[in-house]
């Protein structure tokens, strides 16, 4: 019998999940729940062995949609009785100051991820609530936190530390966190094998850009740097946030505009990078635009390349050379067009793009720069849910030795 985990990733309005089976690291099922406490009809699609069943209802709350989750497995598939459920787990962004490591779900825990929204009020929230209504569904499977802000912890101080009165920044936990820890640590351990080069000393960039964007620089699997900081909004331009932006740009706009601050979060969260720029938050409907000749969107689409290759040009610095670039999520992955830009970029530096490789569409690990070029680039399909499996799975074999599980 194949031993399994279940990966919550709980939004405000969403729920994505996925069946990992741990053996062979393939997701056995996998859905998305839709439009949670919205007016309108919520939608559920559920996927296994090849097929896609869709519904459509109003979904109240996260309890609602992830009793019919579970009712998905026994209806359509995989029936959980017929493989072994080791855990839960749940992807959660941000741990701050309390979590380095991942931590089994208990009363405590949950209360601490719920405190930590005011790091990340768009997520910590629901993630905690997605672990209070799995614990009352599943009652007797070890549940587990694994945090987006973990492999970040331990940045060099010179990276992590903000130029802010200490004081006030130790009162307040104020320093870079970043976040996509789980996606860039596991790149960052693909990585050495699909180039072909030994981890010690390898100097990697990996660029999870996908509606959220960041970028870390990693010498021997370790991070020395990351675009995200206090919180999902610094650094790259996003789908709706704007990354880097002076924050005097807050006062102007307070004095100014009168915004407040639920105002201004808004705005900078959701209304701008792609979407405030285009009206679109899909690099698939900005490059729609730009192959129509539309002036934003193509103006839209370099200042997106200018800041990846800004990160790259000082992460480059910061490790003394780069040995491997790494594209990864959504639009890393399936996007040839902004990779060919940032590559372009980077041609008076020796980087050499194939460019028949880059076209090709793959969901395997691959190389796709030339055999001459001064830095390995490479496409990578990111698998946080794999990454949270294990790491799950590690920390329910422990059990108690890190508190008991909830509700035992």
């Amino acid at each position: 019998m194949a031993k399994t985990v279940l990966v919550i990733n709980s939004g405000s309005s969403s729920i994505k999940y996925q069946l990992v089976d741990l053996e062979n690291g393939e997701g056995l099922a996998s859905g998305l729940v839709e439009k949670i406490g919205e007016p309108t009809d919520g939608i559920y699609t559920h996927k296994f062995n090849g097929e896609k069943h869709t519904f459509t209802e109003k979904i109240e709350n996260h309890e609602q949609g992830l009793k019919k989750v579970l009712g998905f497995f026994d209806e359509f598939g995989p029936n959980l009785k017929d493989y072994e459920l080791v855990a839960v787990g749940h992807r959660v962004v941000q741990g701050g100051y309390i979590f380095p490591t991942p931590a089994l779900v208990t009363p405590a825990t949950i209360q601490q991820v719920k405190d930590l929204a005011v790091l990340a009020p768009l997520h910590n929230g629901p993630e905690a609530i997605g672990a209070e209504v799995m614990v009352r569904l599943l009652p007797d499977v070890p549940q587990g936190f694994v945090f987006d802000s973990s492999f970040f912890f331990e940045l060099p101080e010179a990276s992590s530390t903000y130029a802010l009165n200490k004081e006030v920044a130790e009162k307040y936990h104020i320093r870079r966190y970043g976040a996509h820890g789980t996606s860039h640590e596991y790149i960052g351990s693909v990585v050495p094998e699909t180039v072909g080069k030994p981890a010690e000393g390898l100097r990697q960039i990996v660029l999870h850009i996908g509606n959220g964007a960041s970028a870390s620089a990693q010498v021997s699997g370790r991070p020395i740097e990351t675009s995200m900081g206090l919180t999902p909004l610094e650094g790259l331009v996003m789908g709706g946030r704007t990354g880097d932006i002076d924050p005097a740009v807050v006062f102007h706009l307070i004095r100014n505009a009168h915004m407040d601050v639920d105002q201004l979060d808004t705005l900078f969260n959701k209304e701008s990078g792609m979407m405030g720029l285009t009206g679109h938050g899909d690099m698939r409907d900005v490059d729609d635009l730009r192959s129509h000749g539309d002036k934003d969107a193509q103006l839209a689409f370099d200042i997106y390349i200018h800041r990846i290759v800004s990160y790259i040009g000082a992460y480059t610095a910061q490790m003394g050379g780069c040995d491997v670039i790494t594209f990864t999520a959504g639009v890393g992955e399936n996007d040839a067009s902004v990779r060919e830009a940032v590559c372009d970029k980077l041609a008076p530096f020796g980087v050499k793009l194939d460019k028949e490789k880059n076209a090709v569409r793959s969901g395997d690990p691959r190389v796709i720069s030339a055999p001459d070029s001064s830095v390995t680039i490479a496409v990578i399909p990111t698998n946080e849910e794999l990454a949270i499996a294990r790491k799950v799975a590690k920390l329910a074999e422990k059990g108690d030795a890190y508190g008991n599980v909830f509700g035992r």
